[in-house]
């Protein structure tokens, strides 16, 4: 099982990555990263011929959408609201910052499928795939989460040069 270490050490800073997209958390990702290379280690003979990133991909998103549905997600009171950053629109940390509340706002499926889209950089049909659903469900679940983003006048104004902004 040397190979499977190999394979953890070298695949873990990616996995991690993409798992973060899908949770939007980094204790949570590092949660589901643990949980699926658990489950695949048992099976890691079989996966490792085979090609192991893909099947690892497909276990991460699967475990994540299930795991959505078994945990409670009400609401949590706090006596104090968190303030939001204040928006310097030259500053990338402000714009990953909204756009990890904007990625959050999105229903899961769509933000799954933006990740596998856009951070592995799979095809439609391999998002399909890796997903379990139809090449349409992909484009329109990436068409939606897009228009959602696009929608946010916070990202807006972080990717658009005032001057621009200003024109009519």
């Amino acid at each position: 099982m040397d190979d499977f270490e190999e394979f953890v050490r070298a695949a873990w800073p990616g996995l991690l990555r993409s798992a973060w997209l899908l949770t939007g958390d980094w204790h949570r990702a590092e949660d589901l990263v643990q949980t699926v290379l658990a489950r695949v280690y048992g099976r890691w003979k079989r996966v490792r011929d085979d090609a192991p990133q893909a099947y690892l991909r497909r276990m991460m998103v699967t475990t994540y959408l299930n795991w959505w549905r078994r945990r409670w997600r009400g609401e949590v009171a706090f006596d104090v609201l968190p303030e939001h950053p204040s928006g310097d629109p030259y500053s990338g940390s402000d714009l990953r910052i909204s756009l990890a509340e904007m990625l959050a706002s999105l229903p899961r499926r769509q933000r799954a499928v933006l990740m596998l889209r856009f951070h592995a950089d799979l095809t439609e049909a391999q998002t399909a795939q890796a997903m379990g659903i139809s090449v349409g469900t992909v484009k329109s679940y990436t068409a939606r989460a897009l228009d959602r983003l696009r929608a946010r006048p916070e990202l807006v104004s972080l990717v658009t040069p005032a001057s621009e902004e200003a024109s009519p």
